[in-house]
């Protein structure tokens, strides 16, 4: 029987932080999945993971990948990975909190910036960096927000640096994507590799989709005893399409599009072929750019006219609330850790990754002068877009990137490569090595934030590459949160 020793002899790079290996030791809360794995022969697991690809194929676990190297959008199923990450219970215990922290900040950061405007006026955030934020709404202003959530839905990213530090590396407020792949990777490793699951201690997840329903829930603005939530979604070329359909109906949310939606006397209703069903509580799935025609783009076909009247009305909930963007803006991320300090009187538990303003002429040149060293982010972009990463970037695509600095430096921050921490994942059967990152969830009702256990760990399926986002073909691994 062909070992697992053979296909990992070539052992991880000392370079970077490995979640199975200290070294050449494996570490103790992987010792079961090293020793299961290492008891399969090459074919046994080769097997074992097409039997996980197919499943996902069966259930339609897709993603849609776009972009300048993908001319055509391309519907796949997301690539998954056997080999689990687990996260140790102390480990998450400081992660869970440093969550929790982060996202009361930037939630109080969101309701001071759209009343009294203190961290402007105390010169803590510049006010320009805000108020000519693209994803600054004043018709926001004074706007009364039910629980002050105006994050309700939150995916903050993780990474891990050569010493196995954690580092927040962005937070993602708008739509963050990857809650149904958490619950679908969980479902694939109980049905389709028991005996390795059930033998840790593995925290649940399956309270996450109640505590998301509640923090809906608990934010309408209406007596009813079940109030109408709905999830509204672009329609079916969005890329993160089956994540919506997911969330519907597990959460017994009303599926809907923007057409299928209307004003009427300030209240939105679903078009129901029994009559009007009046919506209480909107969580969706589209910027704010297109959610109503009469307040932002006109040429929005996406929303319902009239949204943002019945919102100040009162008579409907919108999570995230429209505005929530300027908070996840690359460039405001720089200052989360003051918001924590000024907001909560509180020490930041999650450092966040050096970073460089390139408003800042100091900072533009001392970044300028190393740009091979860098990682270059357009500030207003996710997903893998609009990115210099410098060490595999080409000399011509370093000045192109010079150039668009200097031309808009607001639109840029730039932060030193970090040494992303690598997990073995399973490749026709041998161990490889590749580097992940975590996506942490957390939802907000106005009352406490929930800290979904564990996450999404991203993988950047390409040897060698920092991209681990889904859009530019990233995969995903089951993530294990030990109870003790």
């Amino acid at each position: 029987m062909e070992m697992m020793n053979d296909v990992s002899a070539a052992s991880p790079s000392s370079r970077f932080y490995n979640e199975m290996y200290n070294g050449a030791q494996v570490r103790a809360h992987y010792g079961k999945v090293h020793q299961t794995l290492s008891r399969m022969s090459l074919e046994e697991r080769v097997t074992r993971q097409a039997q996980m690809n197919g499943r996902l194929l069966e259930e339609g676990i897709t993603f849609t990948l776009s972009g300048e190297d993908q001319p055509n959008s391309q519907e796949r199923t997301i690539p998954f990975d056997l080999i689990p990450r687990i996260i140790p219970a102390e480990e998450w215990e400081m992660i869970e909190r440093g969550t929790r922290q982060r996202v009361r900040a930037l939630n109080a950061f969101l309701a001071d910036i759209y009343h009294e405007q203190c961290i402007l006026k105390d010169g803590l955030v510049p006010r320009r960096m805000v108020m000519g934020n693209r994803y600054f709404r004043t018709e926001m202003m004074r706007l009364a927000v039910p629980g002050g959530t105006y994050v309700t839905a939150s995916g903050i990213d993780l990474i891990r640096d050569e010493k196995g530090d954690y580092y927040v590396l962005e937070d993602n407020l708008r739509s963050p994507s990857g809650f149904s792949y958490v619950f679908k990777s969980r479902s694939i490793m109980t049905h389709d590799f028991p005996e390795l699951y059930f033998s840790y201690p593995v925290k649940g997840i399956e309270r996450a989709l109640h505590d998301f329903r509640s923090s809906l829930r608990n934010l309408a603005r209406t007596d009813k005893a079940e109030p109408v939530i709905a999830l509204l979604t672009p329609g079916s070329f969005n890329s993160a399409y089956f994540e919506h359909t997911f969330l519907a109906q597990q959460m017994g949310m009303e599926l809907v599009e923007g057409r299928d939606l209307v004003c009427r006397d300030n209240k939105i209703y679903i078009r129901k072929l029994s009559g009007l069903k009046q919506v209480d509580v909107l969580y969706r799935r589209i910027d704010d750019d297109y959610l109503d025609p009469l307040a932002f783009r006109p040429d929005s076909m996406l929303g319902v006219a009239g949204l943002m009247n019945a919102y100040r009305f009162g008579n409907i909930t919108i999570a995230n609330a429209p505005g929530t963007g300027v908070a996840d803006d690359k460039a405001i991320y720089t200052f989360v850790p003051e918001m924590i300090r000024y907001y909560l009187n509180e020490r930041p538990i999650l450092n966040n990754v050096p970073t460089y303003l390139m408003s800042r002429p100091d900072e533009r040149e001392h970044v300028l002068a190393r740009l091979e060293e860098m990682v270059v982010k357009e500030t207003s972009l996710s997903g893998g877009y609009g990115m210099l990463v410098g060490p595999s970037s080409t000399e011509l695509e370093r000045k192109r990137f010079a150039v668009k600095i200097r031309e808009n430096p607001d639109n840029y921050i730039a932060q030193p490569t970090i040494k992303l921490s690598t997990s073995p994942i399973n490749l026709e059967g041998r161990m490889t090595h590749r580097h992940i990152d975590l996506r942490v969830f957390a939802l907000a009702d106005g009352r406490d934030v929930h800290v979904l256990p564990g996450g999404l760990t991203r993988v950047a399926m390409k040897e060698g590459s920092l991209v681990v986002n889904s859009s530019q073909g990233g995969g995903v691994k089951d993530t294990w949160v030990l109870a003790e």
